[in-house]
């Protein structure tokens, strides 16, 4: 489908690739991977023709058709409602549907075959393309993504950068290109939201090549791995977790090449030093130097794998309890985030705070860090409680002309230089690195800086707000090994999957203005939901009972309220049954109708059944909206 071909290409003087090859077949699921830095979001442009390649050549086949999700498409604005712009990927068959529209006007006096047969031509052309479940198919990867249905009508312009984004996903997947490409689609999605991507992607007809630093979203979608690495694309016929244990055998194996090379050409410079002078040996030195220089040299294997041993220094220990929430409220005019909830906070504690957008996690650390009022109940902080708190914002506060040094110097910290040095050093920022100005570093560096600056402040508890956004692997699995060592206790709201399974021991979810807990890390967490047959437990309306065991028995607690729901639930479902098969029914009669030839010669029939069955369809959509929610709320109650 796509072939790249020794493809060339330098910025600034910098090389970017260096005669790279790469072949993407119909179907491919390919996770691209590499350092920040290396390329990957160039190789995207690249392929859509935004870039030219110094050197080497990409040709595409006749059938392939390339849809591109970048970060630019956050400040597209448009006065256009989020279904209006979603629906704009059917242009054929919203084009076909305006001519039908002036085509009904026209039959008002034009009783014309010829009109006619357009019309009827249109209509089979619009069936073919799905016309009439388009916009059913909009709305429901609208709301898969996160949307509630009272948004879909809302101005694109009302909504963030990370909002429009997904709006411009759901663009792209409603499109279907043959070849999807997308530039960390997840960095702006909750966990709900990513999981329904992942399935998505999973059933996806086309084939996509997707930059992201979220591992396990990688494992679940790709079937292929292409690094960028060395100028180059190498490819592995394998998801994240095999394109790791692969290089590492590849590594193996260059690196005792490399060793039996080095060997091979020590010893034949030998022979050549020690018989250079003999003009017996003539003719073999001069053989060992051409073979030599012909020679292809294999390079050592430089590790990449940072290993940190970061020591952490409390300036006091705090006590045992940290910090109480008690009846805590609060709300934003007339949207409550949380009512009358606790929480408590103990020594030792690393909690996960998972879920949905807009549930108010980062309300939560801004609640116990005390810089958010609340409206009644008390917040307690504990004896010896020193925080430090990591959020996005934080980069902004990175004074821009200041050198990496001097910015962690006046964190305050007390450490030396060659302490800060080192720290540094952890963080990727060695030798001449640490002069370089904060104006100058990328996304990612300032974050590194950013997480550096807080993890030195002697805090004994932390609270870091999505702190792997703009890291890449590597950089990630530094921050892993730190808040491992790390003594004091803290509170981690992230999507990362992989991040969070390494680093917490608790996850706290927030459901129905309360926080819930569970004792437990969170791939327990994930074996407890899924064993339980808990669905969309982080955005679910329906509360559950607080965990206190890390693999609970299959039990859920009944009782006489929820049998009398269930049973009220078995009953609306009863009639929406039959709503649904009437409702089958007079589609199908609606339909056969349309296809009648008489109806056709009669305008006024033609018109009142045509929106007879328009009305019938979106009220069977409804009705099958409806039992679907009213079922799952009644499996959700008899688990």
């Amino acid at each position: 489908m796509v072939t790249v071909s020794n493809i060339s290409y330098h910025v600034a003087g910098r090389v970017l690739y260096e005669k790279a090859s790469l072949h993407i077949k119909p179907r491919d699921r390919i996770g691209l991977v590499g350092l920040n830095g290396t390329g990957k979001t160039t190789l995207l442009r690249i392929l859509i023709g935004e870039y030219t390649t110094d050197e080497g050549s990409i040709s595409f086949s006749k059938e392939c058709t390339i849809g591109f999700l970048n970060q630019d498409l956050l400040s597209y604005e448009t006065d256009d409602s989020i279904l209006t712009v979603a629906m704009s990927a059917f242009a054929e068959a919203q084009s076909i549907q305006r001519d039908l529209e002036d085509i009904l006007v026209k039959l008002e006096t034009d009783h014309s075959e010829k009109l006619i047969e357009r019309m009827s031509k249109l209509q089979e052309k619009y069936e073919t393309l799905e016309g009439y479940s388009l916009q059913a198919k909009a709305e429901e990867i609208l709301e898969g993504i996160g949307f509630r249905t009272e948004d879909l009508h809302r101005p694109l312009r009302e909504f963030s950068g990370g909002w429009r984004m997904r709006v411009m996903l759901a663009k792209l997947l409603l499109e279907k290109p043959s070849l999807l490409l997308m530039d960390e689609p997840t960095n702006h999605l909750d966990l709900p939201s990513i999981e329904w991507v992942e399935s998505y992607l999973r059933s996806y007809e086309g084939a996509f090549m997707v930059v992201s630093h979220d591992r396990q979203f990688l494992n679940n979608v790709s079937t292929k791995t292409v690094e960028v690495d060395n100028y180059k694309l190498s490819l592995y016929e394998g998801n994240y977790d095999f394109f790791q244990e692969e290089k590492k055998l590849r590594k193996e194996i260059q690196q005792n090449t490399y060793e039996n090379q080095q060997q091979q050409i020590k010893q034949t410079e030998r022979f050549i030093t020690r018989f250079r002078a003999k003009s017996t040996k003539a003719r073999q030195v001069q053989s060992k130097i051409k073979s030599l220089e012909r020679m292809d040299k294999v390079e050592e294997v430089v590790d990449s794998q940072a290993v940190v041993n970061f020591k952490f220094k409390f300036s006091q220990k705090s006590g045992r309890h940290l910090m109480h929430l008690d009846q805590v409220s609060k709300s934003f005019g007339d949207i409550a985030i949380f009512d009358h909830t606790i929480a408590r906070i103990e020594r030792g504690d690393k909690i996960a705070l998972i879920g949905a957008n807009g549930k108010g996690k980062s309300t939560l650390l801004r609640i116990i860090d005390g810089s958010e009022p609340i409206q009644s109940g008390k917040r307690e902080e504990g004896y010896n409680l020193i925080k430090a708190f990591y959020a996005q914002h934080q980069l902004d506060a990175l004074q821009i002309e200041n050198e990496i040094l001097d910015e962690l110097k006046q964190a305050g910290s007390g450490k030396s230089e060659q302490e800060l040095r080192n720290i540094l050093g952890c963080f990727l920022f060695s030798g001449d690195d640490v002069y370089k100005k904060i104006k100058v570093l990328s996304g990612g560096e300032k974050s590194r800086v950013a997480l550096a600056k807080t993890l030195i402040s002697e805090a004994n508890f932390l609270l870091l707000d999505e702190p792997t956004n703009h890291l890449d692997f590597l950089s990630e699995n530094i921050l892993i090994q730190a808040l491992q060592q790390y003594e004091g206790s803290f509170i981690i709201v992230s999507h990362n999957r992989h991040f969070i399974s390494k680093t917490a021991n608790k996850v706290w979810y927030i459901e129905n203005q309360e926080i819930k807990e569970y004792l437990g890390t969170f791939d327990e967490y994930e074996y407890w939901k899924e064993n339980n047959k808990v669905e969309n437990i982080v955005s679910s309306e329906q509360p559950l009972a607080k965990s206190r065991e890390k693999k609970p028995a299959h039990h859920r607690p009944t009782n006489n309220s929820n049998d009398k729901l269930i049973r009220k639930l078995k009953a609306e479902l009863e009639k929406i049954e039959v709503q649904v098969m009437d409702l089958e029914e007079k589609v199908t009669e609606l339909e056969e109708q349309l296809t009648d030839p008489s109806v056709y010669a009669d305008v006024e029939k033609l018109m009142t059944t045509n929106e007879a069955y328009e009305k019938a369809k979106t009220e069977l959509e409804q009705a099958n909206k409806d039992w679907e929610v009213k079922a799952m709320e009644c499996e959700r109650l008899e688990g």
